[in-house]
């Protein structure tokens, strides 16, 4: 279960995150492996529940105790989800459900305290639904005893109904009401609803940010962008001037920027994620901003891309080269690069000059690069034998001629070149020996007991040879003596 263990806990980190939806895709997938395990069902539970899907919280949560009937957890997970759908009764039995097997369990306890207050306060801003309404539905299976206390704490605000408000109060009242069923209409994907709720809040209650941002969420969804950045900019206007909290501020400022990278406009969008970063700094914000500038780095070198220039500068990179001034040609070529950086002649030419230069390491990165853009470009593989050639690895060098005259059979330099490393094997073998021995992966091979055994077996055999070529692994590795000069078959 080590994989189901890894899973849940790249889920726990997520979810300390606040990146919900990848809690979530790591929990399902350790469900998938572990179907019975109550606490995995727990844990996504508590993901769906933060990021506000409260009815697939519920079924995990019902699922959790399904599994596990004596478990404390379960039954406050079932709470907090109905609680959240705003089904306080069957919350509330949640949570008494639970202290049955806890009753000194903080959370349930807790839970059934606030849920208790919320089901009073909503029942007494209806002015005309009387308060026994309550033990009446639930006489059987909830006492009164457990509303009262939690009544006597919040007596003051509960005893006043609406008309007993003052104005202000009255509005906040009426704009909290609009906006949860702009909330409600909106997780149904009812936008027109949704909107038209949300613009009741700020009728009644201008001056929170909270109901613009609503309204800007609505017009993203619906993919209105300017709108939606027309809706977020009032909010934070709204928000300055009846200092709002930061957070909220920092919000709006997020939607822009979502709004931006939305129309693909990632330095705007950079900005603002850059302003709220500055309200409130948060892992998904700085994440975003992240991105988007990568983006915008990727951009800016396609938008510098000319071929035009890069043939410009690739001939101004020649006059030098032919002068013998290779520092400056380097220049050129690379620049010529910047502007065409799929042309392989260019990399090609660079690694001449870094040949020249002596730069042996950075002409044999160009050579790769020119090699991996066109494996038939010949020239990319004479370059990289003339680079190995210097740095003494006669092998390779032979190796990179070899596939030069794969291409062209006929080829002078890739002749020329395949001939000097041919020579110099039979000329002075000490020294290829010691080149070869040099080589790392030459040492791992020749340090194989395995290896070693082989060896000896083809030396007293011959034909064990063909034997052992049979093996792709062992062929690998003779190759790789041969080619090094290390061994010879005749």
């Amino acid at each position: 279960f080590s994989q189901v263990n890894e899973l849940k806990e790249k889920g726990n980190k997520a979810l300390s995150a606040e990146k919900f939806e990848e809690a979530v895709a790591a929990y399902t997938e350790a469900i998938s492996l572990d179907g019975q395990n109550h606490v995995l069902y727990s844990n996504r539970s508590a993901a769906y529940a933060k990021a506000g899907k409260f009815q697939e919280a519920l079924e995990d949560a019902e699922k959790t105790i399904q599994l596990n009937p004596s478990w404390a957890k379960g039954y406050s997970r079932k709470g907090a989800a109905a609680a959240g759908l705003q089904d306080f009764m069957k919350a509330f039995e949640a949570y008494n459900e639970g202290l049955k097997y806890d009753p000194q369990n903080a959370i349930l306890l807790q839970g059934r305290q606030d849920i208790t207050a919320s089901v009073l306060n909503y029942m007494q801003s209806q002015g005309d639904i009387p308060m026994d309404i309550d033990p009446q539905s639930r006489s059987r299976r909830n006492h009164s005893p457990p509303p009262s206390k939690p009544a006597e704490k919040s007596s003051q605000p509960a005893e006043r109904k609406v008309e007993d408000m003052s104005e202000e109060e009255q509005k906040k009242h009426f704009a909290k009401q609009e906006k949860e069923l702009g909330n409600a209409a909106y997780k149904k994907k009812d936008f027109e609803t949704a909107l038209k709720h949300y613009n009741a809040a700020i009728i009644h209650d201008p001056t929170d940010i909270t109901f613009y941002n609503n309204i800007a969420a609505v017009y993203f969804e619906r993919k209105e962008f300017e709108e939606c950045i027309k809706q977020c900019e009032k909010g934070i206007e709204v928000g300055r001037e009846n200092r709002n909290d930061f957070k909220l501020i920092a919000k709006s400022f997020a939607r822009i920027g979502n709004t931006y990278r939305k129309l693909e406009n990632y330095k705007q969008a950079k900005i603002y994620y850059e302003k709220a970063m500055s309200e409130h700094r948060t892992p998904e914000i700085k994440t975003a901003l992240s991105e988007v500038e990568t983006k915008i780095k990727e951009e800016e070198r396609t938008a510098y891309i000319d071929p035009v220039k890069a043939e410009e500068e690739k001939e101004l990179g020649n006059v030098f080269f032919k002068k013998g001034d290779y520092s400056n040609a380097v220049k050129h070529y690379s620049e010529a690069i910047k502007r065409n950086p799929d042309d392989p002649k260019l990399y090609s030419n660079r690694a001449a000059c870094y040949t020249k230069l002596a730069a042996f390491d950075l002409g044999l990165k160009d050579c790769e690069s020119c090699i991996k853009l066109d494996e038939k470009f010949i020239k990319g593989y004479i370059r990289k034998g003339k680079i190995l050639q210097g740095m003494q690895q006669t092998s390779k060098a032979q190796s990179a001629y070899q596939k030069a005259l794969e291409l062209d059979a006929n080829n002078a330099e890739a002749i020329e070149g395949y001939r000097q490393c041919s020579m110099n094997f039979q000329r002075n073998p000490q020294e290829v020996l010691k080149n070869a021995m040099s080589d790392p992966e030459i040492q791992q091979i020749l340090k194989d007991p395995a290896m070693r055994m082989i060896l000896e077996q083809m030396q007293n055999d011959p034909n064990a040879v063909k034997e052992h070529l049979q093996n792709p692994a062992i062929a690998d590795k003779i190759m790789k003596l041969l080619e090094s000069g290390i061994i010879q078959i005749h």
